[in-house]
Formats: structure tokens, C-alpha cells, sequence
């Protein structure tokens, strides 16, 4: 059986010399992770990035195969600046271990697209972005946090954070925070994440994100 769908990508698995595992976010198929030809061309698989694909099910195996793949959006925006490049591995690491595999939340797929294409499309005043993200994607996945729940993992940072649950989506990317402070809110939102879905994140790529921001 042979479906078409538009996903975005989480991570990806390299498998010997001639095949890549995708692991993705679809929009029908929820979190899943799917099997290509390595020399499909690397840079369609980049983190965050919406594709169009056919997906070929295996019935002796979850791992279905990909293709006909296709860019749905350039994403010229993103990877032309190494700044939006470093957020969106982030993105993508940040939901590749939040989201299990076959998880399917209902609009978190359009939701993740809107906020792919919003970055895309910003042309300053996105450093607070990530932050951002984390504290929508908590609410998408049902436990939207307020300053109180957030106060056992704010330390010194809780009247910075109370300041940006409160503001504008607009006003919430001018607020000025530091290299530090910006790092230090994120790990914060990180572990309330990790806390309600029970496991450690370990998000290795936030550590070259706040470095980038210093």
C-alpha cells in the first residue's frame, strides 16, 4: 500500500553505506520513522524541514520505506542564517525525544509547520524564539505551564520567565535576555518538559545553541 504525506523531519539514523532512517513528524501518520536510500540527497533531511513523500508500507515491518521525496518549502530564511540553522536542530532534537514513536497528537503537525515557516520568514528579533516553542509545545502536549509551575526549575531566572509568560508573541521576542540568561531559561523549560513526560530529555544540541547566543 502506497500513501502520500507531508512530514517533518525530527532526526535521522544513518544505516550501513545505502540507507537513512528518518524519524518524522506527519501530518496522518503522527511520529514515525521511516527508511530511505542514503543518495536521496542529504540536504532534504535536515531538521525541520516539510517534505512531500510517498510512503511504502511494509506489512512484516513498522519500518516503512519513503519515496518520491520532495521539498513542500525552500526554507531559504532558515538556511541561509547558521543562527535559525542551530534553533532548528534544536527544534528537531527538542521533539524528536519529547514525542514517542507513534505518538499521534492531534494538530501538533500544523502547529509545528506555522512555527517552522514563522522563523523561516522573520527577519530579526529571533533569538527568544526557542523559548518560545518549548512553552507552546508544552501546551500542545496538554500541560501548559504558569510561572508558579515553573518556579522549582526557574532559580534566579523566575522573574525573567514570569515576564515572558506573560507578554505578546510579539512582545515576547523583545524582551533582552543574555547569552546566559537565555540558556539558562531554556535548560529550565527543558527539565518542566521532561518532568511531566517523565523521562530526561538531554537535549545535546541546546548547549551550541546558547553558545551561539553568547
Amino acid at each position: 500500500m502506497v500513501t502520500a504525506t507531508r512530514l517533518i523531519v525530527l532526526n535521522t539514523t544513518k544505516v550501513g553505506d545505502s540507507s537513512l532512517v528518518v524519524h518524522a513528524l506527519s501530518r496522518n501518520l503522527g511520529r514515525r520513522s521511516f527508511i530511505v536510500a542514503a543518495g536521496k540527497g542529504a540536504s532534504l533531511f535536515q531538521p525541520m524541514n516539510i517534505l512531500d513523500a510517498e510512503v511504502v508500507e511494509n506489512p512484516k515491518s513498522d519500518l516503512w520505506r519513503l519515496r518520491r521525496v520532495s521539498s513542500a518549502y525552500p526554507l531559504t530564511g532558515i538556511r541561509g542564517n547558521i543562527h535559525k540553522n542551530t534553533v532548528t536542530l534544536f527544534l528537531g532534537e527538542l521533539l524528536f525525544r519529547s514525542i514517542k514513536e507513534g505518538a499521534s497528537e492531534e494538530g501538533l503537525f500544523d502547529w509545528c509547520a506555522a512555527k517552522i515557516l514563522t522563523l523561516d520568514a522573520m527577519e530579526a528579533d529571533f533569538a527568544n524564539f526557542h523559548l518560545r516553542f518549548i512553552l507552546e509545545l508544552a501546551g500542545a502536549l496538554g500541560f501548559s505551564p504558569s510561572a508558579e509551575d515553573l518556579l522549582p526549575f526557574a532559580d534566579e531566572h523566575a522573574r525573567r520567565i514570569q515576564a515572558l509568560l506573560s507578554a505578546s508573541e510579539a512582545d515576547f521576542m523583545l524582551i533582552p535576555l543574555n547569552g546566559r540568561e537565555r540558556g539558562a531559561i531554556a535548560s529550565a523549560l527543558v527539565d518542566y518538559l521532561g518532568y511531566h513526560l517523565e523521562t530526561p530529555l538531554n537535549i545535546r544540541s541546546l548547549r551550541v545553541l546558547s553558545e551561539l547566543y553568547r
